[in-house]
């Protein structure tokens, strides 16, 4: 499946030229762009944290929770590879702070299981929920305990993260890190 993005159906936009697109062509006064190159371009810039091009696709505009094909939306994928600039721009511009991905994982789920504890904190400050369930009902402490992290499940128990909350298979977080021999977490929770 392709990464790019299916953009609005619409057939053209247009955007006012850039001074390095007037530099390039002095003649130019407008540029006509397709709106799915645009997306696929924000899709990129979220993903390689290029916040320039990503600030210049929003106020081409470009939606800010747009989605790739998978469903990722950019706010998902700058937090995913840890881009908090990008995250930043993103969440200035409105992007819903929980807005799921395609398989229904929000953001926060989405840093926790990796432990970035800087992009969580940026989430939480833009309006995260941190016991925000996916589809399945897994919380972001339930990622963080099957992958071992500690520090990311201190941090979110120290942000309210309940121990108690449950999945859709009715495991805990403890449950769930247990499961995944995740033992320094496993111990963390049962203290």
């Amino acid at each position: 499946m392709s990464d790019r993005p299916t953009g609005p159906d619409v057939a053209q936009v247009r955007a006012d030229v850039t001074p390095a697109d007037a530099a390039l062509n002095p003649r130019a006064t407008s540029v006509t762009v397709d709106p799915q190159q645009l997306v696929g371009l924000a899709v990129d810039a979220a993903r390689n944290g290029d916040t320039e091009s990503l600030a210049r696709a929003l106020a081409a505009g470009v939606p800010v929770n747009s989605t790739s094909p998978r469903g990722d939306g950019l706010l998902m994928l700058a937090c995913y590879y840890g881009h908090t600039r990008a995250v930043n721009v993103l969440l200035d511009n409105g992007a819903k702070a929980n807005q799921p991905d395609g398989r229904g994982q929000s953001p926060l789920s989405g840093v926790a299981f990796k432990g970035l504890i800087e992009v969580a904190e940026l989430l939480v400050a833009g309006g995260a929920v941190v016991d925000a369930p996916s589809a399945d009902g897994r919380t972001p402490l339930m990622m963080a305990a099957a992958f071992n992290r500690v520090e990311m499940v201190s941090w979110l128990l120290a942000h309210g993260a309940s121990r108690d909350a449950r999945d859709g298979g009715g495991l805990r977080a403890i449950d769930v890190a247990r499961a995944m021999n995740a033992n320094e977490v496993a111990a963390l929770l049962s203290a």
